[in-house]
């Protein structure tokens, strides 16, 4: 279909639509005029089929049907379990159903006497690994962490690691053992083989912890909403401790089993040297909000640090009214224009209003939130691949950016608009396929049933004019109008896409991930919203400001490239690379340089994360 390339063509055709559409009640018309720029006239070409016939709504489904977002759920940890020794107790089995690469050490006859002081012994570990450890004993007789009659150098590395667990944002006692001492003369051998093979247990089962820890995170993240979805990282458990028992390089083996990436190592420098600090001088409450007239305790500390930090001209221009007003804590009209200008030099739109940004942009976050917001932020980098891959796209939604990194080297960075909180961006990563020119917009059902279906019902021809196409379940086209829209509740038996035009809501081109949440990147008629510092304004798709430059870098050409594609309507052209997508969320993360920036928790997802960790280390803390 070709597209009108001229604007002063399309803007009438759009006005005449725009009055088309009557007096209708401002929740449903000015809220598609305003999310999707209404529409262009379309008269079609050929004769409709008719419409299905209706099926009958039970009472109640009609008006009030709506399509419900994913919901965040309390995260419930799986319990632990008592490690059932039993099956080891009796003679090991024959030397054929043991593990081929297993070579029994002189120590394997110790280790099988030692066997009897599990009888009544109690550890609890996670279900697999209670698992995975009777399965590699059993089939490997002997001692990893033990020679002789003390812990051995392996198991000396072992417990170092475990015990510098919170250099990597997790937390040590989740990996505590108990050492034996060194061999007392009072012990008897029975005493000492029952204390070391319990501390070859315990060992084994708190590595294993560690190691799924460092590779996958503490907490399932697709158990806390259906906001998120991450693949399962397979961790082969008994594979971790037979590579154990024939290595000396226990340090470097645990430690590669974190994600070995730049941005996982600037986020462990930060909290090395965030936990090496001092807390800011001055702490001011990061959820304040002030209004011209309004009073708080909280003002006058923002004032200290407006004083401290001016220049030239912010001193001529403020320094007396801050002299005479500093100590206040009514926000008095005339610290307005102190406010206004602070806000402008942060780059942000100068409204006067004291809020969260402005609060964030003088006093800076306080070490506790900052210390907190890097280790969320390294919980949910261990969801992630360890190699993110290069090149690749990477969207930080609190951070309201995408970027297209190569090479080491952040080649494009956008600002983006994200989805409301009541229409929340999904937490993933896949793969780019393709861009789109001048694309159709597939309307989701959930926007059909919950802001289009309830004009239909009154409006059933608005689709018609607006330039969407209706069609069935077997894709012919239907007339809006034709449909009796009052007879479906949250299930419509109808497709409907909005054709390429200049007041199509995906503007000019989309960039394609395919994923279960119908996500993807965009243009959008809407460029003011880029201009704004809180951009969680979307549906969930990721607006971008600059398209053409993005579709430029996927599909490995120039921007220029990009207008000539665009002049000759609508297409779709493959992207030939591997290129990952992160359609990311932490609210701490390191620029290209290594410095760790820290952004405002649109979604309030950090403080559901620290709850999912906290009900994990309660599970684990009666753990032995």
């Amino acid at each position: 279909m070709k597209i009108l390339g001229n604007k002063k063509a399309v803007m009438p055709i759009a006005i005449a639509a725009a009055l088309a559409f009557g007096q209708q009640p401002a929740s449903a018309q000015g809220l598609f005029d305003m999310l999707f720029g209404g529409g262009i006239r379309h008269n079609p070409q050929r004769e409709f089929p008719p419409p299905p016939t209706p099926r009958k709504v039970q009472p109640g489904t009609g008006g009030g049907v709506r399509i419900s977002s994913p919901t965040y759920n309390t995260y419930r940890a799986d319990k632990l379990v008592r490690v059932d020794f039993k099956s080891l107790l009796p003679a090991p089995p024959p030397a054929t159903a043991q593990d081929a690469a297993f070579v029994p050490s002189v120590t394997g006859s110790a280790f099988r006497d030692a066997l009897a002081g599990l009888s009544d012994y109690e550890l609890f570990a996670e279900p697999d690994i209670a698992k995975a450890l009777i399965a590699y004993y059993s089939a490997n007789p002997d001692f990893i962490w033990v020679t002789g009659d003390a812990p051995n150098s392996r198991a000396q590395d072992a417990v170092r690691v475990l015990g510098e667990a919170a250099t990597y944002g997790l937390t040590p006692a989740d990996y505590s053992v108990d050492v034996p001492a060194a061999a007392m003369n009072a012990a008897s051998p029975e005493e000492r083989a029952k204390e070391l093979v319990r501390f070859e247990m315990a060992l084994s089962a708190r590595v294993l912890r560690y190691a799924h820890d460092a590779q996958s995170g503490r907490v399932d993240a697709n158990r806390m909403t259906g906001y998120y979805d991450f693949p399962a990282k397979p961790l082969d458990l008994e594979g971790v401790l037979k590579t154990l028992a024939h290595t000396q390089e226990v340090r470097t083996y645990l430690e590669s089993r974190h994600p070995q990436n730049p941005e996982y190592q600037a986020l462990r420098v930060e909290l090395e040297s965030l936990q090496a600090s001092e807390e800011n001088e001055i702490v001011v409450d990061p959820k304040l909000l002030l209004k011209p007239g309004e009073s708080s305790p909280e003002l006058p500390k923002l004032l200290t640090l407006i004083a401290r930090n001016l220049d030239d001209e912010m001193g001529g221009d403020f320094g007396e009214t801050l002299a005479r007003l500093g100590k206040s804590e009514v926000y008095d009209p005339e610290l307005v224009p102190v406010i206004k200008a602070v806000q402008k030099r942060a780059g942000m739109k100068g409204d006067g209003v004291i809020g969260p940004r402005t609060v964030a942009s003088l006093a800076g976050t306080s070490k506790a939130d900052k210390i907190e917001k890097v280790k969320v932020a390294l919980e949910e980098l261990r969801w992630l691949p360890s190699d993110l891959g290069s090149p690749r796209v990477f969207i930080n939604q609190p951070a309201f950016t995408a970027s297209y990194i190569d090479n080491g080297a952040e080649k494009l960075k956008t600002r983006v608009v994200i989805g409301k909180v009541t229409n929340q961006t999904a937490f993933f990563y896949n793969q780019i396929k393709q861009v789109d020119f001048h694309p159709y917009w597939g309307v989701p059902q959930s926007i059909i049933v919950n802001e289009m279906l309830p004009r239909l019902r009154s409006d059933p021809g608005y689709l018609d004019r607006a330039g969407y196409e209706v069609t069935d379940s077997s894709g012919r086209r239907v007339p809006s109008a034709a449909v009796d829209w009052g007879a479906y509740g949250a299930k419509i038996p109808f497709s409907v896409r909005q054709q390429p035009s200049e007041a199509n809501a995906l503007g000019e081109l989309k960039i394609l991930f395919p994923n279960k949440h119908a996500i993807y990147m965009h243009d959008t008629p809407q460029k003011s919203f880029f201009e704004r510092d809180i951009r969680a304004l979307s549906h969930g798709c990721i607006r971008l400001q600059d398209p053409r430059g993005m579709a430029a870098a996927v599909l490995g050409t120039s921007v220029d490239d990009i207008a000539e594609k665009l002049k000759h309507g609508h297409s779709t052209e493959n992207v030939t690379r591997v290129i990952p997508v992160y359609v990311a969320y932490f609210t701490a993360w390191p620029d290209m340089s290594g410095k760790v920036e820290y952004f405002d928790d649109v979604y309030d997802r950090d403080a559901k994360l620290m709850q999912a960790l906290d009900a994990t280390e309660a599970v684990r803390a009666p753990s032995t």
